[in-house]
């Protein structure tokens, strides 16, 4: 999920790096501050290039708050992904007249649900976590492409969070009166009172079902939000090219 930034940085393994390595993870941290974002003075650096200290964690975690990361050592690959941002930034701020007159290769490929977003810099590391502070918040899975997050984040605020939303949700379900005595059991107890109570679990456990159904749905329709967006041809009928 890296490789982009990696290559752009010119990261000497950036198809293979593996971030769940801790000596790779850790070297990975020394390389970028050594050589892209360079943060602390050089004789500051000493604790983060001391990567085989038990205490090494305590001063990623020093590292992380001193370069304003919103995320903890513990959100190992968000803190990764924020510092490469950084890191792009910087290194285009100090080449900006290299980069001025490049064109993104995918400059054109940018989704029609997208065009109200023009205006985002999605490279912005402020907005990368923001968006992964929202998706952390409203538990929506994560995703690489954070336009799908934001995309997904809307959709459920739409339909969850808004006055109208939230109103409905809030309402008290008003129920119907049940005829026991029309529902067949299926079995008898001998006991009248048992087999009452036997129908009134048995309805219960269809509200259940019900319910579970429900939720099954809407789980499926909120991963499909994420990562699914087919292409339909009308002319052939079949969702693809």
């Amino acid at each position: 999920m890296f490789r982009r930034k990696l290559q752009a940085l010119d990261y000497h393994n950036p198809s293979g790096f593996n971030c769940k390595d801790d000596t790779e993870f850790r070297n990975f941290i020394v390389w970028l501050e050594d050589q892209k974002i360079r943060h602390y003075k050089i004789e500051d650096r000493g604790n983060l290039r001391n990567i085989h200290s038990n205490e090494w964690p305590n001063h990623y975690g020093k590292y992380l708050t001193d370069v304003n990361c919103p995320f903890s050592v513990q959100e190992r690959q968000e803190s990764i992904d924020w510092l490469l941002g950084l890191a792009v930034r910087l290194e285009y701020g100090d080449n900006a007249n290299k980069y001025k007159n490049s064109t993104p290769t995918n400059a054109g490929s940018v989704p029609k649900d997208a065009e109200t977003l023009v205006n985002l810099d999605v490279a912005n590391p402020d907005f990368k976590a923001g968006v992964m502070a929202l998706a952390s918040l409203l538990q929506i899975q994560r995703h690489d492409d954070y336009l799908i997050m934001l995309k997904a984040i809307r959709i459920l605020v739409q339909e969850r969070l808004t006055q109208d939303a939230i109103a409905k949700a809030n309402k008290s379900k008003e129920g119907l009166p049940i005829a026991l005595d029309k529902h067949i059991l299926g079995f008898d107890t001998g006991d009248a009172s048992l087999n009452e109570a036997a129908r009134i679990l048995r309805l219960l456990h269809i509200e259940e079902l019900r319910d579970l159904q429900t939720k099954i749905n809407e789980a499926i329709v909120a991963v499909q939000a994420i990562i699914a967006d087919p292409k339909t041809d009308h002319r052939l009928g079949k969702v693809g090219r």
